[in-house]
């Protein structure tokens, strides 16, 4: 262990995540959807913190902070989100603000470190609005009119929830191009690969593309008495085949870690005495593999016009959301693995995120990277979520030194 590593307070870090887990507390876990009155108040939260740290900053017009350092330098971004998924874990999102802080507090006071990290906490990562709200905004990819048209699942508009938040007339922060080396962003693993192989940290080499589908499903609504089996159009019953096929014919054609979810069904009209005369679902494909998921819709196509081909109901297929995979920086990720060989005995592993991170967004306009830590039991995006407090410890050790290396490039 090298000497300057001891200046990493495991206690304060714990601290700290236990003060914004106490924000919005929700049996073991946390709620604070998007600007709701708990993430407000997490927000203000870090701001308060920022002078710690050497960093000046405020809650921008989208609800992003950006802790900016005068001190000479190179500058490292380094963040992650503060809102959650409701009734949701305590870890996710905040670790990564949290270590992020925690390195700004270390470096940025240190005369012998050249440069200083800054630190991001970006909206909306949690998707209530949109996806990635905050940090596409940050790098020039929201207009007005998108805020405008934003709402949440309640119909709730984001214009009003900016209002109620006090954020109404701000300007929203925009990318410097040159300011940054690059940005960093730790997060729990979010599944069960660290913990089950004795693992402490995750090197991430990409972050899977998003593809998400609304398929529709067309029949005949009539009586669900009078009506025989033989002549019916049964919307319903085509959807719940065609799932079933998806699982069937996916695996002959997906990559090693492709992955599929239906995530919502809808009957119309839904009554019990009611034929379905339409269906509706939602699927989502990740991969970070665009030939993969180029291959996936192909086939998800093929096998709609099949289901037409056979008369009873029509289907129809469409792409309602696309994500670009990112790689992780090679630098980047050689500095973490590095970190980790100083501070976690080298149990580290290179692993591929499934799970969309804000590193994403940022990757488009700047040298991107991340590290995982532990998830215990691979839970997430649920109230039982949690990582050992060791593990989130040696988490932000390498976290801090990762940050020192890549300034010191």
């Amino acid at each position: 262990m090298i000497d300057h590593l001891s200046r990493v307070d495991g206690t304060r870090v714990l601290a700290d995540l236990h003060a914004l887990r106490a924000i919005g507390a929700y049996k073991t876990g946390v709620h604070k959807p998007t600007f709701s009155e708990p993430h407000i108040r997490s927000l203000h939260w870090l701001v308060q913190r920022l002078p710690e740290a050497s960093l000046a900053g405020e809650i921008d017009g989208i609800g992003n902070v950006l802790g900016a350092s005068t001190k000479p330098g190179p500058k490292l971004l380094a963040g992650s989100h503060l809102e959650s998924q409701n009734h949701a874990g305590w870890l996710d999102g905040p670790l990564g603000v949290v270590y992020a802080l925690e390195a700004a507090r270390v470096i940025n006071r240190d005369p012998n470190i050249s440069g200083a990290v800054e630190v991001a906490s970006w909206c909306d990562e949690e998707g209530h609005f949109g996806h990635f709200l905050g940090s596409r905004s940050y790098v020039g990819g929201v207009t007005e009119a998108d805020i405008d048209a934003a709402h949440d699942r309640s119909g709730r508009r984001m214009r009003d929830a900016l209002r109620d938040a006090g954020l109404t007339g701000r300007a929203r922060a925009q990318y410097e191009r040159g300011r940054h080396i690059g940005y960093l962003e730790a997060h729990i693993e979010q599944g069960e690969t660290l913990e089950s192989s004795g693992l402490k940290i995750g090197v991430v080499t990409s972050i899977v593309g998003i593809w998400q589908y609304r398929i529709t499903f067309m029949g005949e609504q009539n009586h669900a008495g009078t009506t025989r089996m033989a002549i019916r159009r049964d919307a319903g019953l085509a959807l719940a085949r065609f799932c079933v096929d998806i699982d069937e014919r996916f695996p002959a054609a997906c990559g090693p870690r492709t992955v599929w979810t239906t995530g919502r069904i809808s009957l119309d009209p839904g009554a019990p005495s009611i034929i379905p005369g339409a269906a509706e679902m939602l699927f989502q494909i990740r991969d970070d593999d665009p030939a993969v998921i180029a291959r996936l819709e192909d086939l998800l196509r093929s096998m709609a016009a099949e289901v037409d081909k056979q008369g009873r109901c029509s289907v129809a297929v469409e792409r309602i959301r696309t994500g670009a995979p990112a790689l992780m920086d090679v630098a980047f990720q050689q500095a973490i693995e590095q970190a980790g060989a100083a501070c976690a005995g080298g149990r580290s592993l290179r692993m591929p995120s499934g799970a969309g991170h804000d590193a994403q967004i940022l990757a488009t306009v700047m040298p991107a990277g991340m590290l995982f830590v532990p998830s215990i039991g691979g839970i997430s995006h649920h109230w039982t979520e949690n990582t050992a407090d060791a593990d989130i410890v040696t988490g932000a050790e390498v976290f801090v030194e990762a940050c020192r290396r890549l300034l010191a490039r």
